[in-house]
């Protein structure tokens, strides 16, 4: 429930505080004073698109605040809590919720929720729980089928609820499966392309059994063997010089021979005792070298051209392999990614079928939910035919006879129906959709009785109706205020309306009125009580304050409104 909006700089509104609080509030005022613009400033505060046109001449930009009531562990205050926002306790369960808007002249715009700045989409997904607004394009909006569906819908509750979810899951599975099935189909003749492309290369790379590291090790023993003459002239006179068969002094021999000069006179000295130890390691290393030399010699005589050769003839295979897979590591991993990936692509005969049979199976089970929706909007649509029938009786329609029609359409997300609202406004009239057939004021009075029924059954906290009573007056225009009074017995109604025959039935009536400067401020909006509120509605009638008759007129009015 909205407690008190304020609006500042918006359109032709310098500064306006409106109290509204609960029941029914009417909004008038003269024709360009700015009513509409409470309508507006409400929309940005649900997260409507920010249009610069609507600040006012001169001004940097609009803001808009408000007070809502929520239930204080709600899912408005979840979702407020959620955005970094809070709301203040009051007692009895509820909180105050603040909501706040502000649009700059250049377009930039700034949202805040419960004391926090927020995206624009936050008031966006707090609209749904907190208001519901009709005006003329939402009564042109009535005349759209998806509209109208909705409408039945939410007078379905419950039943038309699960019975639509469990067909949404149902439509999912089975267009899911469906479209699979499709591209499984379309795509088979590549697929089996692609199948043979993978089993020749896999079949390629097992016969090649690259490893890993492999380039490296045989770019090693390619070098290796390339310079094998340099590496053995190297290796033999190093060896030559370690240890020598021809008898030729040769390191380890001296080293040998320092060894045993150093032992026999190292007991009397202990530095010499360590020189010792280090030449007995000399000679261990040198010995252990010539060894290795001797085996690394051995290991080139057995190596030739004919190894190089292998080794070429690998690298050359392993660089085919890195042309046609990017690397040997992509050629390895390949092996053990497409595998899994040839089992599926050969399997898609069997794959076919199964899938095939999975589709049926859901298009059997969607054709179940699809009936058992169909059954439930269809009971909804006989109780909403009737009920709306009752309303537009009672707003001045005594001969119309409605009537919701739900008949067979093609498969889409929300069901296989179409919903049609038919308005016959008098006996022996053939039923018409009222998205044809329906005057102006036929279609106000059917979004008006349609909502009261639906209240009923699916509260919503406020309504905010923007001259709903657009295209009728006289006898009409009463029993509109009357069922907006009766709405408001269980929801916030706040109407912007320019007949005193809707203002009569207000609990609350607020005037907007023009300063003479052609602003509207702070003390230009109003609650009007007693003579005041006599003088707006003689008006609102006449045209006229002051005039006898009209204020005669006005008191009848208010009076019938009391005694609802």
């Amino acid at each position: 429930m909205i407690e008190e909006m304020r609006l500042r700089d918006l359109g032709v509104i310098a500064d306006a505080t409106l109290p509204i609080g609960r029941g029914f509030t009417a909004i008038t005022g003269e024709t360009g004073a700015g009513k509409t613009m409470v309508v507006t400033g409400l929309g940005l505060l649900l997260g409507a698109r920010a249009d610069s046109g609507a600040v006012r001449s001169g001004a940097a930009q609009a803001a808009v605040e408000g007070v809502w009531l929520v239930p204080e562990n709600g899912p408005v205050a979840a979702r407020v809590r959620e955005a970094g926002g809070d709301v203040e306790p009051v007692g009895s369960g509820d909180a105050e919720l603040y909501l706040g808007r502000t649009v700059s002249s250049e377009g930039r715009g700034r949202a805040t929720v419960g004391g926090r700045t927020a995206p624009a989409g936050v008031l966006a997904d707090l609209a749904d729980d907190l208001v519901v607004v009709h005006g003329q394009s939402d009564q042109l909006r009535l005349r759209s089928a998806s509209a109208q569906r909705d409408a039945l819908d939410r007078f379905g509750g419950e039943a038309v609820t699960a019975a639509r979810s469990a067909y949404r899951a149902a439509f999912d599975e089975w267009r899911g499966l469906d479209a699979e099935l499709t591209t499984l189909t379309t795509d088979r003749d590549e697929r089996a392309r692609e199948a043979e492309r993978l089993r020749a290369a896999i079949t390629e790379i097992e016969a090649i059994a690259p490893q890993p590291g492999e380039e490296d090790e045989l770019a090693k023993r390619a070098e290796r063997l390339a310079n094998a003459e340099e590496l053995r002239i190297a290796a033999v006179t190093a060896h030559a010089a370690l240890s020598n068969d021809d008898g030729s002094p040769d390191v380890v021999t001296l080293l040998a021979e320092a060894r045993r000069a150093l032992e026999r006179i190292a007991a009397s000295d202990d530095d010499l005792a360590a020189i010792a130890e280090q030449v007995a390691e000399l000679g261990y290393r040198a010995t252990d070298a010539s060894v290795a030399l001797s085996g690394y010699l051995a290991d080139l005589d057995e190596s030739g051209p004919h190894e190089l050769a292998a080794v070429d003839e690998r690298r050359g295979v392993l660089a085919a392999l890195v042309r046609a897979h990017g690397s040997v590591d992509a050629a390895i991993g390949l092996l053990e990614t497409g595998s899994a990936r040839l089992v599926e692509l050969d399997d898609d005969g069997d794959r076919l079928e199964r899938l095939a049979a999975q589709r049926d199976a859901a298009a059997a089970e969607l054709d179940t939910a699809a009936a058992a929706l169909t059954a439930a909007r269809e009971d909804a649509a006989l109780r909403l035919g009737s009920l709306v029938t009752e309303e537009l009786h009672a707003l001045a329609l005594p001969d119309a006879t409605l009537t919701v029609q739900v008949s067979p359409a093609a498969p889409a997300a929300h069901g296989r129906d179409e919903v049609s609202i038919l308005l016959a406004p008098h006996p022996g009239a053939d039923p018409r959709p009222v998205s044809r057939g329906a005057s102006g004021g036929e279609l106000s009075r059917v979004m008006l009785a349609i909502e009261v029924v639906i209240a009923g059954v699916d509260p919503v906290p406020t309504f905010v109706f923007d001259e709903v009573d657009a295209g009728i007056g006289g006898a009409a225009a009463i029993e509109v205020g009357r069922r907006l009074a009766r709405l408001a017995e269980s929801s916030q109604v706040i109407a912007v309306t320019h007949l005193a025959q809707v203002a009569a039935f207000a609990g609350n009536h607020l005037s907007v009125v023009k300063a003479n400067d052609g602003s509207v401020t702070a003390s230009s909006v109003r609650r009007l009580d007693g003579a005041e509120r006599e003088a707006e509605m003689a008006r609102l009638l006449s045209g006229l304050s002051d005039s006898d008759a009209a204020l005669t007129h006005a008191r009848e009015l208010l009076e019938t409104g009391r005694s609802r």
